[in-house]
């Protein structure tokens, strides 16, 4: 079962579609982002797991003298990591994230990077959970950890209408902060159109572990010459005739989103929030990679 309905109700070219999607995430997982993901993302703690026969080089402070006294020779406590996580998924599905002038829309890329993070975490036995936002929250699936859990948040993430177009960040951030009642590991996945979301973020990361993944479409950083044009704004609809054959109309466009775009950086790493830029033109993987490689080398 996916999201209430049966694998075998689904619409013949929507279960494609998503069983397509998870053969290609877990690829990842199992040979990619497996090891790494589980190196950068720790558990709460340790938790006991065993006793042993006492080794040469064991720590003595380890011994279980109750164990010990019955069994006539020493033995050892064993403990592990304590393993189990909360990831939450924020994904913005406001109506900017279906623009493409690639392939893949910003809203496929966040999907497929959602999968990615959702197999890695379940695969690690952690629990992830999905919030989808515009200027409200859509719709939140509680974090849970079986393979069905995680179809039903990629059928949601693919098909799931937007009841709005707008985008509120702040208000997502704020609906999590009340009902994620024990730490957990926030991806923040949008292409930040919005503004007023500093004080949610940075009272969100005070609590949680949040990582921002900031989606752009080239045609968000520059402008082809194409003539006159008319562009519309995805969530207000306002529309606007630009003259793109106009070199500095071009260069002024480009200017303002390499400025939006070196404002947000400078922002996130002031709340301390890494931030994993990607695009729809590129793969995802390699940034995805260094982003984790990156944290793993700070913590270390």
């Amino acid at each position: 079962m996916i999201g209430g309905a049966t694998v075998q109700s689904l619409p013949p070219e929507m279960l494609a579609r998503i069983r397509r999607l998870e053969i290609h995430a877990r690829r990842l997982v199992a040979n990619v982002f497996l090891g790494q993901y589980h190196s950068v993302f720790k558990g709460r703690g340790i938790e006991f797991s065993e006793v042993r026969q006492y080794e040469a080089g064991d720590d003595v402070r380890m011994i279980d003298w109750n164990v010990t006294a019955r069994m006539g020779v020493p033995y050892v406590k064993q403990y592990i990591e304590e393993r189990e996580l909360t990831v939450l998924l924020a994904v913005d599905v406001s109506a900017s994230s279906g623009f493409t002038s690639t392939a893949v829309s910003k809203r496929e890329l966040a999907a497929e990077v959602a999968a990615t993070l959702a197999f890695a975490a379940v695969s690690n036995n952690d629990r992830v959970g999905l919030l989808t936002f515009t200027d409200g929250v859509e719709q939140y699936v509680p974090p849970g950890k079986s393979r069905r859990h995680v179809l039903r948040m990629v059928r949601e993430l693919l098909y799931h209408e937007p009841q709005s177009r707008g985008t509120d960040i702040g208000a997502a951030l704020t609906y999590l902060a009340r009902i994620a009642k024990r730490r957990a590991i926030i991806f923040l996945i949008s292409d930040f159109f919005d503004t007023g979301w500093e004080s949610a973020l940075r009272a969100a990361s005070l609590r949680h572990e949040v990582v921002a993944l900031t989606l752009t479409d080239p045609r968000e950083e520059r402008l082809p010459s194409a003539g006159l044009i008319e562009m519309e704004d995805a969530e207000t609809g306002a529309r606007t005739l630009v003259d793109t054959s106009d070199a500095g109309v071009r260069a002024t466009y480009a200017r303002r989103a390499q400025a939006a775009a070196a404002q947000r950086r400078r922002t996130l790493a002031a709340i301390g929030v890494d931030e994993v830029a990607l695009r729809t033109d590129r793969s995802y993987v390699e940034p995805l990679l260094r982003a984790f490689r990156a944290r793993e080398l700070r913590r270390r």
